[in-house]
């Protein structure tokens, strides 16, 4: 680490040739013993050696084109390597309004358009962005200014995690009321509920709902639209209403034996595992109980989260079984190294076809198949095929089926007019956020499918500026969803 700003490299060839500047980790013996954030990230000392190293490309830099929220990369880091963190967070905060969180858990496409990347290493966008918003909370930097007299406009928000707090946002800037309603006993939908927290802790998320709340605007949590309020009802009381309910609907695997004990899904595994009790329903409130041998059924960064809980509640072994290999793998190619660090196993090109229980009903093994790649399918990736008389038996008493997310359909099957397709997912207008009944918007992982924090950042925005000028009568005619 350079000790001396001074020393830095001068000019652009000298900093395209500077070394990348690592961000601290906890020790793995450390860090497995609880659920605290496992990354620390950078000082101000080494944030300023590392943002240093950015060349400032001429436009356009892909570093911001690669963000789907078009964030001011550039420009942010330069004030972090004159040691203006407080300045460099809020132009991070101007486009997006959740740089605490992704700076934690995004995994960084700016990053992957750094030109530094074939010298010495792409700069650590993600790390600095969460160490200036961590400076500038601790300033009280972050607070919502929003207008002195109301536009006299309300607008319900329908899911508290990214997309809705986006929306929320930037609708209160602009004078309206905005009543946010969860499902979940705590606002931040996602970030809490779905997020372990050694990637997230929750403070960091209830400092950005505290923000909303300080700014007016109100949570009614607890409460599931669809059933104990439904679209109509919504759209009776507001003048506009927003959905971005994600995709929390688990993805199984019909194979025998998916009933015995000691099979969990994924969401109730890690919720239970990391969400702290008073913030949890009361049929969630028990921990987790994992075995000496824990398999994760899956590949995205869902599965990776399981098994690093896995360690965390004292699994002996932990093993990710996946059908493809990594090359087609959809998580954080970061995050599966740090799993890989805390000690767990990533078997490629292996599937289970049948969980197999001892004379108690609990499980004991799965039967496994050995896969080989086919011909490409829809997604692009190779199509895993299974390999004929490959089948073996892996011992295993706790198994958690990470195999995917879906919206929850029912939002649409309870609401008159209101168009879906493909298992649940709500048709709209991705470029403005239109859905088929008028004065009902959607944005994030319910129109899109699973996707990344700041995606749902992104059309999100654009929904808002919709509602906006749904609101304001400037548009001029209801889009048919695409």
């Amino acid at each position: 680490m350079m000790s001396d700003t001074d020393s830095r490299p001068v000019g652009r060839q000298g900093r395209a040739n500077s070394a990348h500047v690592p961000y601290y980790k906890r020790d793995v013996a450390d860090r497995v013993l609880d659920f605290d954030e496992a990354v620390l990230g950078y000082d101000a000392e080494s944030a300023i050696a590392e943002a240093s190293r950015c060349v400032q490309c001429p436009e356009p830099q892909c570093c911001v084109l690669n963000c789907p929220a078009n964030n001011n990369i550039p420009e942010a880091i330069w004030l972090i390597s004159q040691g203006q963190f407080i300045e460099a967070a809020q132009v991070f905060a101007a486009t997006n309004p959740l740089s605490e969180i992704c700076g934690r858990v995004c995994p960084n496409l700016c990053q992957q358009g750094c030109v530094l990347t074939q010298r010495c290493g792409a700069a650590a966008i993600g790390k600095l962005e969460a160490f200036v918003s961590d400076v500038a909370r601790q300033a009280g930097a972050f607070k919502i200014e929003v207008p002195a007299e109301k536009t006299g406009k309300r607008v319900a928000v329908v899911g508290s995690g990214p997309a809705g707090i986006t929306v929320t946002e930037d609708l209160i800037k602009l004078g309206h009321t905005v009543d946010v309603y969860e499902a979940w006993p705590e606002a931040g939908g996602v970030l809490i509920y779905g997020i372990p927290s050694f990637k997230l802790e929750k403070h960091v998320v209830q400092n950005k709902i505290g923000d909303l709340e300080e700014a007016g605007v109100t949570f009614i949590t607890n409460t599931r639209i669809g059933e104990d309020i439904t679209v109509d009802d919504l759209i009776s009381e507001y003048d506009a209403v927003f959905l971005g309910t994600g995709a929390g609907v688990e993805a199984t695997m019909d194979i025998p034996g998916n009933d015995l004990q000691g099979i969990y899904t994924a969401t109730d595994f890690l919720v239970r595992a990391n969400v702290p009790q008073p913030m949890l329903p009361a049929d969630k409130q028990t921990k987790p109980v994992v075995g000496k041998k824990v398999a994760i059924i899956g590949g995205g960064d869902t599965a990776v989260d399981c098994a690093r809980s896995s360690i965390r509640l004292d699994a002996e072994e932990v093993t990710i079984v996946y059908r493809r290999t990594e090359a087609e793998m959809p998580g954080n190619p970061v995050e599966r190294k740090i799993a890989q660090e805390e000690w767990v196993n990533i078997e490629y090109l292996q599937a289970p076809v049948e969980f197999i229980g001892d004379e108690h009903g609990h499980l004991k093994a799965m039967k496994v198949v050995k896969m080989a790649l086919g011909e490409p399918d829809r997604s692009g990736r190779r199509r895993p095929v299974p390999m004929e008389g490959s089948e073996f038996i892996m011992e295993v008493d706790t198994a958690v089926m990470a195999v995917g997310y879906w919206p929850d359909p029912a939002l649409g099957e309870k609401t008159p007019n209101l168009a879906t397709h493909k298992w649940g997912l709500l048709l709209a207008d991705e470029t403005v956020g239109a859905t088929s009944r008028e004065g009902v918007f959607a944005a994030g992982d319910n129109v899109h499918g699973p996707d990344l924090v700041i995606t749902a950042v992104a059309s999100a925005h654009k929904a808002a500026a919709s509602i906006q000028n749904y609101l304001t009568g400037a548009m001029a005619s209801w889009p048919s969803p695409n």
